[in-house]
């Protein structure tokens, strides 16, 4: 593990970062002198094919970190438990450590993306009801599906616990539906993460930002998130940018 120490203010009081834990693909998360407090780092990367590819965007971990933030703090204000604290900077903010729940929770409301090739259909058809689908978080297994009784039977998560998860996505899908429809925006699908704090809850955790969900334009259907680095149809942090801008007029009018 690397060590590196640096001293910013939370809450009034001097916080010392010591440890990288972690790197991921468009994160660190690094230990504070508050065992129940995490620093992430929004890094400038971009991958793709389960970290296969990797490419750099200047500005990229700017944007991403103010969406999340935006969107955190939204769904706060609506009553989602989630382990976000505060913005720290441009690139970093604070989090409750959680021991994350190694599953994604997969929302669908239009067919898109694997969804879409895996059962030869075509993109864009808004789908009856939103699919729900859990996948276990293994880059080294590309991230299998995987049903309710494997996830009980594993010792992953209990069918409370699944049920509550599922509960908080379906309440996360109808008002980021509603927000970022406001925005001019379509939310096609998104990927959310749980995590226990350290007295058992469940929160709400990761991120939310264009690197884990779909967005489409309500009037071009022009993509607005991460697709457009996969499939090489405009600049990533341009697009982020727009999405950001879109997403802080709309929540200003609602302030």
């Amino acid at each position: 593990m690397k060590l590196f120490v640096v001293r910013v203010l939370h809450k009034g009081v001097i916080t010392k970062m010591e440890k990288l834990l972690y790197t991921g693909k468009a994160k660190q998360m690094w230990q504070t002198d508050d065992p129940e407090v995490l620093r992430v780092v929004y890094m400038d990367q971009a991958t793709a094919l389960n970290g296969k590819e990797k490419d750099h965007f200047a500005g990229k971990g700017k944007a991403a970190n103010a969406i999340s933030t935006l969107v955190f703090q939204y769904l706060i204000q609506h009553g989602i438990e989630t382990h976000f604290i505060k913005k720290l900077s441009d690139n970093e903010e604070l989090v409750k450590k959680c021991t994350m729940v190694p599953l994604e929770f997969v929302t669908r409301n239009v067919i898109a993306g694997h969804f879409a090739s895996r059962y030869g259909l075509k993109e864009g058809k808004v789908l009856a009801t939103p699919v729900q689908e859990t996948f276990f978080k293994s880059d080294q297994l590309d991230d299998p599906f995987i049903n309710e009784s494997a996830t009980v039977a594993l010792g992953i998560a209990t069918h409370d616990e699944l049920a509550q998860m599922w509960t908080v996505c379906q309440e996360v899908d109808t008002l980021l539906t509603h927000l970022f429809a406001k925005a001019g925006m379509q939310l096609v699908d998104f990927k959310l993460e749980f995590g226990h704090l350290s007295d058992g809850r469940i929160v709400l955790a990761d991120e939310f930002s264009p690197d884990n969900c779909r967005l489409w334009d309500l009037k071009t259907n022009a993509h607005m998130d991460k697709d457009v680095y996969r499939r090489n149809l405009a600049d990533l942090t341009t697009t982020y940018d727009k999405v950001l801008a879109r997403l802080e007029e709309v929540i200003a009018e609602e302030q």
